[in-house]
């Protein structure tokens, strides 16, 4: 049975999917702690003029050092949620499976989050229902440095973000801006649906 340590990101890019669609067992990190421009509040989608960067903006993490990410809460004096939903509908809206999935999601971006831990956990167990994948779920109970299992951790940093270019599928704007890789999970959903699952354990 193969285990594998994931980091818990914002929607998750297709590459950091791909990689944990190998566990049959997965085991989410919420020990870790919070860091800067990081795939944990940023997610990426393919607009009508290139990729297009939806970030949740976080209050002030103060001069006291590092913070755990579970701790970390979300600014929500700004409509950000408003914000990427539109943003979202502008770029999948013509997509072959928008309206399979969208009441689903919309949910998230019409509910009162505090905790941008929470926002992401909440995302991350209704993506599982969409794609049609059950792994085994558990979560960490302390951050192990060198884990017994499988770490990709290291997939919530952009700068180590696998760029996911043996994956590819048509994207509504490929004939205007070129295909763009390793997108956030939901652009492949929108796009291939219920193939999705198969192509992510296709690819790694």
């Amino acid at each position: 049975m193969s285990t594998v340590v994931a980091p818990l990101a914002y929607t998750g890019s297709i590459g950091l999917w791909a990689f944990m669609t190998t566990a049959q067992t997965l085991i989410i990190e919420q020990h870790d702690y919070y860091q800067k421009q990081t795939l944990r509040n940023r997610t990426h989608i393919h607009g009508a003029n290139g990729k297009l960067m939806l970030s949740i903006p976080v209050k002030h993490l103060g001069v006291i050092g590092r913070q755990y990410y579970h701790t970390v809460e979300i600014e929500n004096s700004f409509a950000w949620q408003k914000q990427h939903w539109k943003s979202i509908q502008s770029a999948y809206r013509s997509s072959p499976y928008f309206e399979f999935y969208e009441d689903d999601l919309a949910i998230l971006y019409k509910t009162d989050f505090s905790s941008l831990y929470t926002f992401n956990k909440a995302y991350f167990e209704l993506l599982l229902k969409l794609l049609g994948w059950e792994p085994t779920i558990q979560y960490t109970e302390s951050y192990e440095t060198t884990p017994a299992a499988r770490d990709i951790r290291a997939q919530i940093e952009k700068k180590n973000s696998t760029p996911d270019v043996a994956l590819r599928y048509t994207q509504v704007f490929e004939d205007k801006n070129g295909f763009i890789p390793n997108l956030s999970i939901i652009d492949l959903l929108f796009n291939e649906g219920p193939n999705a699952l198969i192509l992510l354990n296709a690819r790694v």
